[in-house]
């Protein structure tokens, strides 16, 4: 079983089952999960910065993904940041309002990935 604290970044029982309780294939699938969301981030980043046309919905289709993601693995504060900054971005709240959903997303992150990490799997 995993060896850190996962409170509030994953349910690790719910994972588990998830994964039919195959804790290498759930170790895995976190491994992936934290390729998948670095290059969201970056698309995030770079749709921030730039503020082109459409950038709103840039940001709306990367927070989907990691929303996605997330959700199948139980990893908590990445579902719940990235479903509340998708569904702010899809109601075209104002730039403000979604750096600061981004940054609350990359809190939710850096947790993430200290998790991995606390458990040797970065």
């Amino acid at each position: 079983m995993a060896s850190a604290d996962g409170a509030g970044v994953i349910d690790w029982d719910e994972a588990m089952e998830q994964c039919g309780g195959d804790e290498e294939f759930l170790e895995e699938l976190l491994v992936d999960l934290k390729e998948e969301v670095g290059g969201q981030i970056e698309k995030m980043e770079n749709a921030l910065s730039e503020k082109g046309d459409g950038y709103q919905l840039k940001v709306q289709r990367a927070s989907h993904v990691i929303k996605g993601a997330s959700s199948n693995l139980f990893c908590e504060a990445l579902r719940d940041t990235s479903t509340t900054l998708e569904q702010d971005a899809a109601k075209g709240k104002s730039d403000e309002i979604l750096v600061e959903g981004f940054n609350q997303l990359k809190v939710a992150v850096t947790a993430y990935y200290a998790y991995l990490e606390a458990n040797g799997w970065s």
